[in-house]
């Protein structure tokens, strides 16, 4: 089986970047990360990576003029490592329309709200604020408009009396690093494919508790 070359994009801790990689880890999952960009150095993520083997790179943002050029430079490297799919954990950077372009229903993002419900930042507090019930998580295909791409896979947690902000944040957690490796599968076996701007799967989506590798097609 050839696996889908991967790069990912982070800015931090880099966790849901650690579901990936333990992923990957096993021989039959359709996608491999050879390469990890941060724009911050020193980051968690870069460490991780490095124990897992995986190729790292830091590119600054703040040392170009505009998002144009630091994205020219980031595209540069992930063509260079011949990387069919990107992913972006935890990157705290809005892509521009070329980037998105270049890579088009190739890049994943994990958002931590059931889109298209809270888009942008402070999710948790913003979902406890509005009164809701329920919260959770999206994996989604990445478009030139923020979080507002093509869902592939979502997961909800109850929201229980007297949550935190950050409490609810512990438990969508869990369930992002089940549902992106289960979403990054997907797509690596081309079985996501995109009509009338929703994604539509070619098999049925798989228990999200259960083992996240998806066989080839017969």
């Amino acid at each position: 089986m050839k696996r889908a070359r991967t790069a990912v994009l982070v800015s931090g801790s880099g966790s849901n970047l650690q579901a990936l990689l333990d992923a990957a880890r096993d021989p039959g999952f359709p996608a491999e990360v050879v390469l990890v960009i941060s724009n911050v150095a020193g980051v968690r993520a870069l460490e991780r990576a490095r124990s897992a083997g995986v190729e790292t790179r830091v590119v600054d943002h703040r040392r170009f003029d505009d998002r144009e050029s630091f994205d020219t430079e980031l595209a540069g490297l992930v063509r260079g490592r011949d990387c069919s799919i990107v992913c972006l954990a935890g990157f705290m950077r809005i892509l521009t329309a070329g980037f998105v372009a270049a890579w088009p229903d190739r890049i994943l993002n994990i958002h931590p709200s059931l889109l298209p419900l809270f888009p942008g930042l402070h999710t948790h507090q913003r979902a406890l604020d509005a009164g809701m019930t329920i919260a959770g998580c999206t994996v989604h295909l990445v478009s030139a408009d923020l979080d507002a791409g093509p869902i592939v896979a979502q997961a909800a947690v109850p929201v229980l009396p007297g949550d935190t902000a950050e409490r609810l944040a512990a438990r969508i957690l869990v369930q992002e690093h089940r549902i992106y490796p289960l979403a990054l599968a997907l797509l690596a076996a081309g079985r996501v494919r995109v009509e009338n701007g929703r994604v539509l799967l070619d098999a049925p989506l798989p228990d999200p508790n259960q083992a996240v590798a998806v066989p080839d097609r017969a």
